[in-house]
């Protein structure tokens, strides 16, 4: 039997489109099923995980910034020594353009260039905001917190931080150094509320200097190191109890444009930008728990996508087999034509990425039909002491979406080629008197 090279094609959609025998279609019923699942299942964990990530990235950056610089003879974080920030060395800081360093990726870089063309838009560092750090104790009627004043600039954008704000709004007016923003957490351990008077205890030089501030907000970040440390105030407020000079500060904050290579700009500020009297480091270095521990989420990712495939190739190997034990009369009479092993085996290889074909078509449509379900309704919640945020957060990546799915094809026909080998262990003779 000589066959032409739709033939095995043809048999194949035959036998998936037909077919009278409702065991077989139970069984393909539920592979599709189980393949549905395991596709949900991955484009579900990827979107998650990759949401969350982006989430805390931009809570930490949108509270701390992306580069730090501080005094060089600072040892520890957040210890008391003065910096004189100039006009000057803001204006180059502002001035950085992402063309002006080598980043890690250089695809990265031209990339940028070929997407943005006025200077604005390639400017690296988008904000500046000088700050002070110091320690404090906030006291009311009966109970004492130690706490850390971070005292920002008159002209610091409030934008930043706007989208952590529960209730109130952040310092303003013409009294800005008698104002005082706290965190939820703060506030419902001092029993306080927007509108109360809270005293803010300093320590200089042995001596404790008491101020007495309105609370004007509330923020929550979810980050519990944060929220039950930090009050946000004026640096006017820390300059005067410290006898700081008007440009004296303990660092300055930048904020970077979307897409920069951090650790580039900041190794090119460091070389290029600052006096020897300052050291810059990234938020990633300042911080490096919290950003070691989000690492971690990529090998559980790692880990449900691998285990998701294995349960899919498991899945169409058993069910490959099933169909050639149940067709082993056809592939008989098949060969009894003439038909060589690999032509009937492509029957079954077909057949099996219809199968596949179907259940990850399902999976995709279960799979984003969730992810969109939660994106609209956030009907999945976190606890968000432990996770840092209340609701589950989604980010779709197309291209992740279809790498996904190219490398779950691509793994399981690869994979099927092995069962497909039990064809040409069937014999005529045995497979005629098969029933």
């Amino acid at each position: 039997m000589r066959t032409k090279g739709n033939t095995s094609l043809f048999i194949a959609t035959r036998l998936a489109f037909t077919g009278d025998k409702s065991f077989t279609r139970i069984i393909l019923g539920l592979a599709i099923v189980g393949l549905a699942i395991s596709t949900a299942v991955m484009i579900l964990s990827s979107a998650i995980i990759s949401g969350f990530k982006n989430e805390v990235h931009e809570k930490i950056f949108g509270f701390w910034g992306h580069v730090h610089i501080a005094d060089a003879g600072v040892t520890r974080n957040f210890d008391l020594r003065p910096m004189d920030v100039s006009p000057e060395l803001i204006s180059k800081l502002k001035s950085v353009k992402t063309d002006d360093f080598a980043t890690s990726d250089e695809s990265i870089k031209g990339t940028l260039q070929s997407l943005f063309q006025t200077n604005e838009q390639h400017a690296a560092v988008t904000q500046v905001y000088p700050y002070i750090i110091m320690p404090c104790l906030l006291e009311n009627k009966r109970d004492l917190l130690a706490g850390l004043f971070k005292g920002l600039s008159d002209d610091f954008n409030w934008k930043n931080l706007q989208r952590f704000m529960v209730a109130g709004h952040p310092p303003s007016g013409n009294h800005l150094e008698a104002q005082i923003v706290i965190s939820k957490i703060i506030a419902n351990k001092l029993s306080l509320k927007v509108g109360d008077r809270l005293i803010v205890s300093f320590v200089k030089d042995n001596a404790r200097l008491r101020r007495a501030l309105t609370i004007s907000g509330v923020y929550n970040t979810g980050l519990e190191e944060y929220d039950e440390r930090f009050v946000l105030g004026s640096s006017e407020l820390l300059r005067s109890v410290l006898g700081w000079d008007e440009n004296q500060y303990s660092g300055l904050e930048l904020f970077a444009a979307p897409h920069t290579d951090i650790p580039a700009l900041n190794e090119f500020i460091y070389a290029e930008i600052l006096p020897s009297s300052m050291y810059c480091e990234t938020i990633f270095e300042k911080f490096p728990n919290i950003f070691e521990w989000l690492n971690l989420q990529d090998i559980n990712e790692r880990v449900i996508l691998q285990l998701m495939g294995l349960v899919a190739i498991i899945n169409l190997t058993t069910v490959l087999l099933i169909l050639i034990l149940e067709r082993t009369r056809m592939v008989g009479v098949l060969k009894a034509l003439g038909a060589s092993n690999w032509a009937i085996r492509k029957i079954f290889l077909y057949h099996a990425a219809y199968i596949l074909l179907t259940g990850l078509l399902a999976g995709n449509f279960l799979g984003l039909g969730i992810a969109w379900l939660q994106k609209t309704t956030g009907w999945i919640k976190l606890d968000e002491t432990n996770y840092y945020l209340s609701v589950a957060p989604i980010h779709i990546n197309f291209w992740q979406i279809v790498l996904i799915n190219l490398i779950a094809f691509l793994a399981c026909m690869i994979t099927m080629i092995l069962p497909s080998f039990i064809v040409s262990r069937i014999t005529p003779v045995k497979a005629l008197r098969f029933s």
